[in-house]
């Protein structure tokens, strides 16, 4: 029960292509978001959507992989843990941000274009999972 204390899943399609940064110890760092829709009827009965954004962030070999396949619209399958954390903005202010730290994820689909592209097909072989 310990990996239920916080513990975040989630299925969602990427907002943006990740943004990719290499630490001075050759640690890599993956950030990039993901969006959630769920639909709901409203008081008056009415299907709803509501989109919620969520920032995403992947470190190491995963973040290798993250820099490798995934791209803005692609849909994934993520299972992490929330953080937070804050900062000094350059006019003094205090800003905190929540992120999920990704352990673990799945692609949920290969886009179109690289099912047609025989140069951008991803063979099984090469995915480290």
């Amino acid at each position: 029960m310990n990996t239920l204390r916080n513990s975040v899943r989630l299925f969602g399609n990427v907002g943006q292509d990740p943004e990719i940064k290499t630490l001075e110890n050759g640690n890599k760092l993956a950030k990039f978001s993901l969006a959630t829709t769920e639909k709901f009827r409203d008081s008056k009965g009415e299907i709803t959507e509501e989109t919620t954004w969520h920032n995403l962030v992947v470190w190491g070999k995963q973040a290798d992989t993250i820099e490798k396949y995934v791209k803005k619209g692609e849909k994934l399958l993520i299972e992490g843990r929330l953080t937070n954390r804050s900062y000094e903005a350059k006019d003094g202010t205090k800003k905190y941000i929540t992120e999920i730290v990704v352990n673990e994820f799945l692609f949920a689909g290969l886009p179109k274009n690289k099912l047609n592209n025989e140069e951008n097909v991803v063979a099984e072989s090469d995915l480290p999972f």
